[in-house]
């Protein structure tokens, strides 16, 4: 799109320095979006700003580092506030932080891990969700769309997974309460679930990772292209239309079935 509404969009993503994240607000800046990169590294973020480009010509004006520690209630109000002072509104939030644990059973993971991701992956979700919410009920034309990063874990745990799952888990039920809650405000609020995208973090998968029954097997990848493909797809929807759960996985990993 090169309409001027379509340059107007205000995007935030969590978690943009690397993998998922990036791949995302890098598709919505080629798609003429204005975009804040969210993370915990400055200089990450920089340098993701600086590799995505800007077929626009523009990109100083048009995306926006913003250093943030989701699980800092403070950090991200703050970070709200910004996108509100610079931009005046936000039409799409991308939930995408989160973080892994140690592959521990459940009496080996320590409470710190716990809490760790619990912090990052749960609470940091809810403080940007409901820091949107405030802000797209304010603006005008009121409304806008929040997409949630959920996992295929949430459905099909690994083994020794317990906090990711547990905290994707919960991810579910923040989706479908806040779709639910957005409704009066003309907020959509939906959940894209990932499975087993190529990145550095999921190298070991092309070696073998540990199976329900205790084995050790390669499991097949997608490129992130696919993924931020299905991602606009969500992203770009007219704000009477909502997805509110897509899964995008490697066609031949271990998900559906036994196998």
């Amino acid at each position: 799109m090169t309409s001027a509404a379509a340059h107007n969009r205000i995007a935030l993503v969590t978690g943009a320095g690397s993998g998922i994240g990036l791949a995302c607000a890098a598709a919505l800046l080629a798609d003429g979006w204005r975009v804040v990169y969210a993370g915990r590294r400055a200089e990450t973020l920089a340098t993701a700003i600086a590799r995505a480009g800007d077929p626009w010509g523009d990109i100083a004006d048009r995306a926006m580092a913003w250093p943030c520690d989701v699980g800092d209630e403070h950090a991200v109000a703050a970070m709200f506030d910004a996108v509100r002072v610079r931009f005046g509104r936000l039409d799409l939030l991308f939930n995408n932080a989160g973080i892994s644990s140690p592959g521990l059973t459940p009496d080996e993971l320590d409470a710190a891990s716990w809490r760790r991701a619990v912090d990052t992956n749960l609470n940091g979700a809810f403080f940007c969700l409901s820091q949107a919410f405030k802000l797209m009920r304010a603006q005008s034309p009121m409304g806008g769309r929040i997409i949630n990063n959920g996992s295929i874990s949430a459905h099909a745990p690994r083994p020794g997974s317990i906090a990711y799952t547990a905290t994707k888990h919960a991810i579910t039920g923040l989706t479908r309460a806040a779709a639910l809650d957005g409704r009066a405000f003309d907020i959509a609020v939906g959940q894209i679930d990932i499975g087993n995208v190529a990145s550095d973090m999921t190298e070991r998968m092309v070696k073998g990772v540990p199976q329900a029954d205790g084995s050790i097997k390669p499991e097949a990848r997608m490129a992130l292209s696919s993924v931020a493909d299905g991602f606009m797809t969500m992203a770009r929807l007219p704000p009477g239309a909502n997805i509110l759960f897509m899964t995008v996985m490697a066609t031949k990993m271990p998900f559906v079935g036994r196998g």
